[in-house]
């Protein structure tokens, strides 16, 4: 017995977005069927890697197949993008981008790369609070010391950074702007060299992230005298921001997210954002974060998107009033 017409019209309607959807299926059911590779744009060994690691583990027992984690450092990240932004957009090769290797970098360099244009948002996974630090020799007990002595001695004292264009550099130079002070930027191969020097007294300020900067300034090689973020830390209820400690409004926040090469299968980018979400919602991924400074983010695609935008344009209006040329 043959069908009606209405009949055989909605069946035919059902065959014809079945056809629609089953590339869609097949591409997530068939992804990932081989490696997949995350770049990490720095040495091992620090948050941005135990990171990368930590989302490598979780989509590694999500999908049943193999994640690893390859780290190219050098140029402050610009290598390890460029490398990404080359790439096959087929969802295999993943970058773990931040708020130094992306807008920061392109705020200040003149790259071969676009961070908006060549690349696909994935997840924002974590926010990290900056510290101010200085050397012990350094009289200055608070962020309001500190500018006065600045003041009193306009280019004495050296901020290091981990490089140009990083966000440590930002940071610093958007103090010097907001507190209208002199402090000579003296940039370093990266965040340990830059430690290093800071703790033997080679240079004097520095902004660095707190993950990093707590441990030897509760040893007292170092003091921190504030926090670059909107709020006060829960584990650290006495250290004062720098808002609160007479530049009202400043904040210097870095961040992590998860990106792709420019133009992925939706699909794909889907599953992994959804992925993202589950992992950072996850208690004992959340207390790893933690243990590390770093706050866990909802591990959208929208938030890290938003994040990019924003930190482009502050970075880059913070270059322009620093009067800083770009190299």
């Amino acid at each position: 017995m043959q069908p009606n017409k209405p009949a055989r019209a909605l069946l035919a309607g059902v065959l014809a977005f079945g056809a629609l959807l089953a590339p869609a299926i097949a591409s997530v059911q068939a992804y990932p069927n081989k490696t997949v590779t995350i770049v990490v744009p720095f040495p091992p060994g620090g948050a941005t890697d135990v990171i990368a690691r930590i989302a490598a583990d979780h989509l590694g027992k999500a999908t049943k197949q193999t994640f690893v984690v390859t780290n190219v450092a050098g140029a402050s990240g610009s290598i390890a993008h460029e490398q990404v932004a080359r790439a096959a957009p087929d969802g295999y090769t993943l970058i773990v981008g931040t708020a130094s290797t992306m807008p920061g970098n392109a705020a200040y360099n003149n790259l071969k790369w676009d961070p908006i244009k060549d690349f696909t948002p994935i997840g924002l996974l974590s926010t990290e609070s900056m510290s101010v630090i200085v050397h012990p020799s350094v009289p200055a007990k608070s962020v309001q010391e500190l500018i006065e002595l600045a003041k009193k001695e306009p280019g004495k004292l050296n901020m290091a950074s981990f490089g140009n264009g990083s966000i440590s550099h930002l940071a610093g130079e958007l103090f010097k702007t907001m507190a209208g002070v002199d402090m000579v930027h003296v940039p370093y191969q990266g965040s340990g060299p830059a430690l290093t020097a800071m703790i033997g007294g080679h240079v004097q300020v520095m902004f660095h992230t707190l993950s990093v900067s707590l441990p030897p300034s509760e040893a007292g090689k170092l003091r921190m005298l504030a926090l670059t973020d909107t709020k006060r830390k829960a584990g650290l209820p006495d250290m004062p921001t720098v808002a609160e400690s007479g530049l009202p409004g400043y904040s210097a926040i870095t961040w992590l997210g998860l990106f792709g090469p420019a133009n992925m299968p939706k699909d794909v980018t889907a599953f992994l954002t959804a992925e993202m979400k589950k992992m950072v919602a996850i208690p004992e991924v959340r207390e790893r974060l933690l243990k590390i400074q770093a706050e866990p983010a909802d591990g959208s695609a929208e938030a890290l998107s938003h994040a990019l935008s924003r930190d482009l344009e502050k970075w880059r209006k913070t270059i322009r009033d620093a009067g800083i040329k770009r190299e």
